[in-house]
This record gives C-alpha cells, structure tokens and sequence, in this order.
C-alpha cells in the first residue's frame, strides 16, 4: 500500500520535532518535508501535493489559515491544525481541516488525529479512483459502444443493450428492466441514460419510460385516440401524444 506523505509546518523546531517523533509510531506514513514558515510552505505544498499537512495557526511570512485559503479546496492535503491556542478553532474549521491540536498534545491525542486523517485520505482516495475507473470506461465504450456500464450497489455491471427491455425512471432513480424478469435499480435519470443508449434502438415513449425498440410488438389503440406500446414480453405501457409519430415513424408504420 502507498504510503501517505506527511509535511510539517511551524516556526519553533521543538514542536517540529515532537511530531516527527510522534510520526515514527505510524509506519504507514514517510515525512515529505518540514517548513519553518508559512511562504515557503505554501510552495511546498503546491509543489509536492502530499496527503496530510501538519499546520502551525501563528507564523511568521503567512499564518496557517491565510495559507490554506490561497490553496483551491480540491488540492488541499488533509489538515491536522496545531497551535497553543484554541481561538483559532472557528477559522480552522471553516475551512474544512480534519482536526485541531492544541499544544502541548499528547502521544494519545496525536494518534487520533492520524487515524481521522488517514480516514479521509483514503476515502479522498477511493473516490479518485471510482472516477477514473468510470472515465477509462466511458472512453472505452464511446469508441467502442457494445455494452452499457452502470453503476449498482457499488458494482460496475456490464449489460448488452438487447437484454434492455424497457427503462422506467423512479424521481432520481430508474430501473432497468431486463431479459428473464430481471430488474436493476440504478441512481440515474432517464434523461442520462437516454443519452448514453443513443447507439441503440431505443426510443421515449412517455415522460416515464424508454423502450427497446426491437422488443415493442404492436401499437395497440385505446380510448380517447391514445395507444398503448405492446412489448414481446407482455407489458403495456401509455404512448404520450406528442412522441407518437415518432414512434410510428421509427417502427416504420403509417401515421
């Protein structure tokens, strides 16, 4: 496992000190570098993008506070504040640092701000990564579009197109409604994944639902001149108004 990179930032070389030895209970992490103030920091921190950051409130050049706020939210390392006093702890949080020692600290305390620390690196991490997985698929499959991926339960699900019998949205959900009676619920809108079957011979019936053109059987017509799309597996479903003749017109049928 990557090993987390932590820097140091205060002007007093003791308390610099005191957390390095503090650090060397934790294996998992190595030091990245340690800055007696806070100009010199703030280009360290731009420069080496380590994970966690040990910050000093008061110092000289730039306080730990200024320093933060010139660094944009999303390249933030994860911040454990240290300072001798705790009137700083509103600004702190303000701006989002994980915790707040107040000195003199002990070993104790030190290990619990490393473990909230390291859960949110990890966590930061783990999110990185689901993007870059759904990125590297989404350009996979826009040159190459066989399958549709979505997301369910934490999975990554590749599906044909042609075991998609209709689309329902559920407010911000829809459900897939697949080949074999099966269903899949995913956190999607009807919209979205009617962009991302463009490919395929799908087709919106209704505000509510989107169908596999290949499955509809037959237009059937109901009362007050409205119809109802007859799918192969049985299921009828409302065609709105305004999408019939662009229904009839893509199955191929007379007006």
């Amino acid at each position: 496992m990557t090993k987390l990179r932590i820097v140091i930032v205060d002007d007093e070389p003791l308390a610099r000190a005191r957390i390095r030895s503090f650090l060397a209970d934790h294996p998992s992490v190595e030091l990245a570098g340690e800055y007696g103030d806070g100009v010199k920091a703030l280009c360290a921190i731009k420069r080496e993008c380590p994970d966690i950051a040990f910050l000093d409130v008061e110092m000289p050049g730039l306080r730990g506070t200024e320093l933060l706020s010139q660094i944009p939210p999303e390249a933030r390392p994860t911040v454990v504040m240290t300072t001798a006093h705790d009137r700083f702890a509103v600004d702190a949080f303000a701006l989002e640092v994980t915790d707040y020692l107040v000195k003199p600290f002990d070993r104790e305390r030190f290990a619990a701000a490393m473990r909230r620390a390291t859960v949110q690196v990890r966590a930061r991490r783990a999110g990185d990564l689901d993007q870059r997985i759904e990125g590297m698929l989404s350009s996979f499959l826009e040159s190459k579009p066989r399958h549709l991926v979505v997301k369910a339960d934490g999975r990554m699900v590749f599906i044909r197109p042609a075991e998609v019998i209709w689309v329902e949205a559920e407010n911000n959900y829809c459900s897939l409604h697949l080949s074999g009676g099966k269903r899949l619920l995913l956190r999607e809108t009807l919209t979205s994944l009617e962009v991302r079957l463009g490919p395929w011979r799908f087709e919106r019936i209704n505000r509510s639902a989107l169908v596999n053109v290949d499955e509809v059987l037959e237009l059937q017509p109901a009362h007050h001149g409205d119809y109802l799309v007859q799918l192969r597996n049985g299921e009828r479903l409302p065609l709105s108004r305004n999408l019939r003749s662009r229904m009839k017109d893509f199955l191929g049928r007379d007006s």
